[in-house]
């Protein structure tokens, strides 16, 4: 088939054939006691999905226009970059950018992105990154966009130059500079560094701005390209309900094909981030299927989902209910904020969440800092996405917090006065999966509280605590320029030595002992052993 058959053939799609309509045009859903898990069948238990678009509990529900598409593309083999060429030009027309392309998701799409702006599309540098020797080698951030997701740009080998004010921008673009990331957001449309502004500088510069839409669909005219952006980057597997593992970058075709060729399936620094012919037609099904769905429709639903909840917890003494309904482009989805009186019902969020997470079905629900994988909610609420959610869920969701909230369980906890005093200076050895690390911590008591600084590989982060009988509990966290790491210690001590486990947030879990500094005078022989 030649190229521009293929083009036009693009723009009408293979559907799913005839079916009855559910919730969003698709396929009616089947009760989830019916189903039979695949996942089951391994040993691993499958979820329901009340935290909404997050990865690692699966973000949304494919839609089967997508499915259809990606088992019809594997019946065939294809020239990949024939067929990115071809889809680029497709998902220019539909989304009104300049060209565009699949990448294998949003992260991806930045990192490919990034190594467009640094190398120009210039294989001998391609082959030289993460060693930027002679290339622009830094990347502008505002403050207001750091975040864990910065790392995609980081891959690429690159300094992270934070700004916040238009002042401290102008000061740190130059010859360096190359380019700027934003995370979409209030900031980068209103504040006092949003793209226009930022766009104002960079531009005559000839500096690219790289705006991280993941959480967002699809709008025409793009608002981002509007305000001077030149590529943005959009997770597939979110809103626009494509393959999990696909994204797209669009704007600037010069800086597109530049990115695109430091992704797979071309050899060197992207080869990793290659991304099949079935991604490739899912996630064009996904952007044609965008333009067609009922977005009204299908927040009607989500919102009467959370109703139905809120409905059957309003009975329920101390407890209340919130049905917030998001404006913003980013995250913007219905969710159900629960709220309870702990003097009525002596559970944390964390407690709740637990429980939800163990109970059969599982469910997986979001907290001030959810179960999974974030630093424990120890507030009396949690919150109900409803927009990854199936027709059915929302009834089980709603009776699973009833009989909780009805008949809450007695949670056991450390109690008692602290059985020594843990002030002062402790060397910390961490066991992880394939080394031991030492590190620091510093503590001060009061009571049964603890408090100090746990110095780490990566930097200081402030620590706090419990000590009640032997029984330990630390938690630390670092979340500088970017990074997000939360660990949480618990175990037991005898006054001089402390040991026990450790949760490493979503890195897993560890082991830990502890035990008091050797302070000796300068000059003096440690022992041996």
């Amino acid at each position: 088939m030649k190229r521009r058959e293929l083009i036009k053939g693009l723009s009408i799609l293979p559907l799913a054939g005839a079916v009855s309509e559910s919730a969003f045009g698709a396929a009616p859903v089947i009760p989830q006691k019916a189903r039979k898990s695949i996942y089951q069948a391994i040993g691993v238990r499958p979820l329901i999905n009340a935290r909404g678009t997050v990865t690692i509990v699966g973000a949304s529900q494919i839609m089967p226009e997508v499915q259809q598409a990606m088992d019809d593309a594997v019946q065939e083999y294809v020239q990949i970059d024939e067929l990115m060429d071809a889809v680029g030009e497709r998902l220019a027309k539909l989304t009104g950018a300049e060209f565009a392309f699949v990448s294998c998701g949003a992260s991806a799409a930045i990192t490919a992105g990034t190594a467009g702006c640094v190398t120009g599309g210039d294989p001998d540098k391609l082959w030289m990154i993460p060693d930027l020797s002679g290339m622009k080698d830094e990347v502008i951030i505002p403050a207001y966009s750091r975040s864990a997701y910065d790392a995609a740009a980081k891959a690429v080998g690159v300094k992270m130059i934070e700004v916040s004010t238009m002042e401290d921008l102008k000061l740190a673009i130059g010859s360096q500079t190359a380019m700027i990331l934003v995370l979409a957001g209030s900031g980068s449309e209103n504040g006092p560094l949003s793209i226009q502004e930022i766009s104002s500088v960079s531009k005559p510069l000839g500096v690219p701005i790289l705006v991280d839409a993941a959480a967002e669909g699809l709008e025409v005219p793009n608002p981002h390209l509007s305000q001077g952006a030149d590529l943005v980057a959009y997770s597939g597997g979110k809103y626009l309900r494509g393959p999990q593992c696909a994204g797209l970058l669009i704007g600037r075709k010069d800086l597109i094909i530049a990115s695109r060729i430091n992704a797979g399936p071309h050899h060197g620094f992207g080869r990793g981030f290659k991304v099949g012919r079935e991604e490739i037609m899912g996630m064009l099904a996904a952007v044609e299927m965008w333009f067609k769905r009922d977005h009204a429709g299908e927040w009607k639903t989500w919102v009467s989902w959370g109703n139905h909840i809120q409905k059957r917890l309003s009975t329920i003494p101390g407890v209340s209910t919130e049905l917030i309904e998001p404006k913003a482009r980013s995250n913007r989805a219905p969710s159900l904020n629960v709220k309870w009186d702990q003097s009525i019902i002596s559970l944390t969020g964390e407690d709740m969440e637990k429980l939800l997470w163990d109970g059969n079905p599982r469910i997986a629900v979001s907290g001030a800092g959810s179960f999974l994988p974030f630093p424990p909610n120890l507030q009396p609420n949690i919150s109900v996405a409803t927009t990854s959610l199936q027709a059915g869920d929302e009834k089980i969701i709603a009776e699973r917090l009833f009989t909780i909230f009805s008949n809450p369980p007695m949670i056991k906890r450390a109690s008692g006065s602290a059985a020594f005093n843990l002030s002062g200076q402790w060397d910390l050895k961490m066991k992880f999966s394939a080394s031991t690390v030492n590190q620091t911590l510093i503590i001060e008591q009061k009571d049964t509280s603890l408090m100090g600084t746990h110095l780490a590989s990566i930097g200081s982060r402030d620590l706090d605590g419990t000590l009640h009988g032997n029984e330990v509990t630390i938690r630390s966290s670092y979340t500088k320029a970017g990074v997000r790491i939360n660990f949480s210690f618990t175990g037991t001590t005898d006054g001089n030595t402390m040991q026990g486990k450790v949760s490493l947030s979503e890195y897993g879990d560890a082991e830990w002992t502890a035990k008091r500094h050797d302070y000796r005078p300068a000059g003096s022989p440690r022992s041996r052993g």
